[in-house]
């Protein structure tokens, strides 16, 4: 069975151009690049509507900050999928990744079950710890807020997972933790309501569980709430999601120990720039890893298929860049959507996405080294040609990495495209290349219509007397 997302990275519409140093940016000055910015975010919302009309199983956004050279902006994917919820019925909604280590986690696991619930079930929670210095050190706690941290940044990651986790599936909870400490212990709370509340038999936890009821504090003044020593002892964070436990939470992968971590924790992985081979082989590692701990999964459901399965929701998602050309347009579409590639690699490439290019029989590429867009192509990262020329390595791709089911996530959204263009390779691939897919995969996952309706009918008034 097949699955096929859609994902959106938020690249600027502006022309790109080559500076004198031979680096690629977009071309516009700061008032272009935030009006640019905003019809960013309005392409968005439209594309993750169009994609569920045009069949496609889920549609995934990032979370990137702060940036005037091009590359990518999406600065709250949570907020921006609410808008495509409200009009859409099916299709899932994916982020890769929110960077939780940005995020109060229970603020954070509060926004992702608002939306699992406006939606009516169907976020896929991606999560990640980040790597820009830019966005980590203005939006970063102080401890673990950068990549270069290494360890206190995987602490405070792991650590943000399992709060939000006690707050997505613990009706009533404490956390004390190395960085967070939930409620904090000197917090006073002396209301009658809540002691009313938890005095009622039919409640799960009791006033001692939930409260240290303590004497009037002689030292404080103002209201009963606070002129107290009685403190809070738990927390209850609403909504919960709608998924149970809670919806499925994945990571985007590079390092065999990040890999290793998300196997073990039953977390769902996502591969971007890797050729096929070094996927084929961080697939592999994942799956030992998840044989020899059992299997995790939070449904506790044992094996799953190697690469995807799409009954369990379990494994491994790819993505690559597409662009589908039409006969006679070719050379003049693929020199437009090279030097897109190039905006993003002169962008992605000095953080080490240029290093995991190289196959597995290469070394590690230098991080200086030019990301050309014939490299991507060569390396089938970026997959850009013919319907024909799309479809065979697409299928490719599966073949080589061994996927039984297939999840593939394609890159329609490229730097110096308008949205009315992106649209087109939406609608180009959906009509011409996806039901070949479908069919040479065994067919295609359907979604079950699970959304709201938020308009209804309109009420009568009650006739006067």
């Amino acid at each position: 069975m097949l699955e096929i997302g859609v994902f959106n990275n938020g690249a600027s519409s502006l022309p790109v151009i080559t500076t004198k140093d031979g680096t690629t940016v977009n071309d516009g000055t700061l008032k272009q690049v935030h009006a640019a910015a905003q019809e960013t975010l309005v392409n968005q919302v439209r594309q993750g509507i169009l994609a569920e009309r045009l069949g496609f199983q889920s549609f995934w956004l990032t979370e990137h900050h702060f940036q005037p050279e091009g590359a990518e902006m999406s600065p709250n994917p949570l907020l921006t999928q609410m808008a495509i919820a409200a009009q859409t019925r099916r299709i899932r909604l994916g982020q890769c990744a929110n960077i939780v280590v940005w995020h109060h986690p229970v603020r954070f696991a509060e926004q992702v079950a608002l939306l699992d619930v406006i939606s009516g079930g169907r976020v896929e929670c991606g999560v990640g710890r980040g790597y820009q210095p830019r966005e980590n050190e203005v939006l970063g706690r102080p401890y673990g807020s950068t990549i270069q941290d290494q360890e206190r940044n995987r602490k405070a990651f792991e650590e943000v997972i399992a709060l939000v986790k006690k707050c997505w599936t613990e009706p009533s909870f404490s956390h004390r933790g190395e960085n967070f400490s939930i409620p904090p212990t000197y917090t006073k709370w002396n209301h009658k309501q809540t002691l009313a509340y938890f005095d009622m038999e039919k409640v799960e936890r009791s006033i001692e569980d939930v409260l240290a009821v303590g004497e009037p504090d002689m030292y404080s003044v103002g209201s009963p709430v606070l002129a107290t020593t009685t403190t809070l002892k738990e927390l209850q964070v609403f909504p919960q999601p709608l998924q149970k436990p809670h919806p499925q939470l994945w990571e985007p992968l590079t390092s065999s120990r990040s890999i290793k971590w998300a196997a073990q924790k039953g977390v769902n992985g996502v591969f971007i720039v890797e050729p096929n081979d070094r996927l084929r082989r961080n697939i592999d590692i994942y799956y030992e890893e998840a044989e020899k701990n059992g299997w995790p999964d939070m449904h506790n459901r044992g094996r799953f298929k190697y690469g995807w399965d799409a009954a369990k929701r379990r494994g491994i998602m790819t993505s690559r860049y597409i662009h589908v050309t039409t006969p006679g347009k070719e050379k003049q579409a693929l020199e437009r959507a090279g030097r897109a590639m190039e905006l993003q690699f002169d962008y992605y490439g000095p953080f080490g996405f240029g290093a995991v290019l190289a196959r597995l029989d290469e070394p590690m590429f230098d991080l200086n080294r030019k990301v050309t867009a014939e490299m991507l192509r060569e390396r089938e990262i970026a997959i850009q040609g013919s319907r024909q020329f799309v479809i065979d390595k697409i299928m490719k791709m599966k073949t080589e990495c061994g996927y039984e089911d297939f999840s593939f996530l394609a890159w329609f959204e490229l730097g110096g495209f308008e949205g009315r263009e992106i649209e087109d390779q939406m609608q180009l691939f959906a009509e011409e290349v996806m039901p070949v897919i479908v069919r040479e995969c065994g067919g295609k996952v359907e979604l079950p219509s699970v959304g709201r309706d938020f308009v209804g009918a309109p009420r009568q008034r009650a006739a006067a007397e």
